[in-house]
């Protein structure tokens, strides 16, 4: 089992900066994905990002509506993914769900409970 626990979010201005970091505790697992979603009042949960690692090294994936504004990247050591986000917009705001999959999974398996993210104007 796997237990992810979210952190890092907040109230910030509309322009500014937040990172968000996943700690990953339990079992881990030499390749994977961990991704972020994030879900706003009244709308369907959203893909955010992910990043997929191996033996041979790991890549990344943004939704466009982020892309070129928030950055995903992990930590081996301390097994934890982080969410850079820059350039916030009021709509960026929602509640940010960390999630985890192995490589033989077709969906995320793990779950974190989310930290909320709030943008104002």
């Amino acid at each position: 089992q796997v237990q992810l626990v979210e952190s890092g979010g907040g109230l910030v201005q509309a322009g500014g900066s937040l990172r968000l970091s996943c700690a990953a505790s339990g079992r881990t697992f030499s390749s994977g994905t961990m991704g972020w979603f994030r879900q706003a009042p009244g709308k369907e949960r959203e893909f955010v990002s992910r990043i997929s690692w191996s033996g041979s090294g790991s890549s990344t994936y943004y939704a466009d509506s982020v892309k070129s504004r928030f950055t995903i990247s992990r930590d081996n050591a301390k097994n934890t993914v982080y969410l850079q986000m820059n350039s916030l917009k009021p709509e960026d705001t929602a509640v940010y769900y960390c999630a985890a999959k192995k490589v033989g999974s077709t969906s995320y398996e793990y779950w974190g409970q989310g930290t909320q993210v709030t943008v104002s104007s």
